[in-house]
């Protein structure tokens, strides 16, 4: 396991793009099979495929969208780990792009380290502020 530091990061940035470009078989590669999510009042999933479907099916009524990541704390065990950071998301509405949604908050994250690397194990996002501009 090198640099474990930069390989997390780099799986909740590739979650990131995943959502962003609507790549779903990316976002899969970012969780494992049996994740557990808890998006708040948006919903909670307990597998990838409920995520995943989940994520498809809200991003269809939005144009471009951005997830900014930042403040990355993470503390590694072994095989597990612990990953803290800050989102910040901007969706534009497809019917309208001069109308969006701003939401901020942060994802707390439980990490286990697969053969295929480093997968999120367990999810929980908190919305700090959310504003829809219309």
């Amino acid at each position: 396991m090198t640099n474990d530091f930069e390989a997390i990061r780099d799986l909740l940035v590739r979650y990131a793009t995943a959502i962003d470009t609507r790549d779903w078989k990316l976002l899969r590669t970012c969780f494992t099979q049996d994740a557990t999510t808890d998006y708040g009042d948006i919903g909670g999933w307990s597998d990838i495929e409920g995520v995943t479907s989940f994520m498809e099916e809200a991003h269809m009524g939005f144009g471009p969208s951005n997830h900014m990541l930042s403040n990355f704390v993470i503390d590694v065990e072994g095989h597990r780990a612990r990953a803290v950071c800050y989102v910040h998301v901007v969706l534009a509405f497809a019917h309208d792009p001069t109308s969006w949604v701003d939401s901020v908050g942060r994802y707390d994250d439980k990490l286990t380290f697969t053969a295929d690397g480093w997968r999120i194990a367990e999810r929980r996002v908190t919305m700090t502020r959310t504003t829809i501009d219309s």
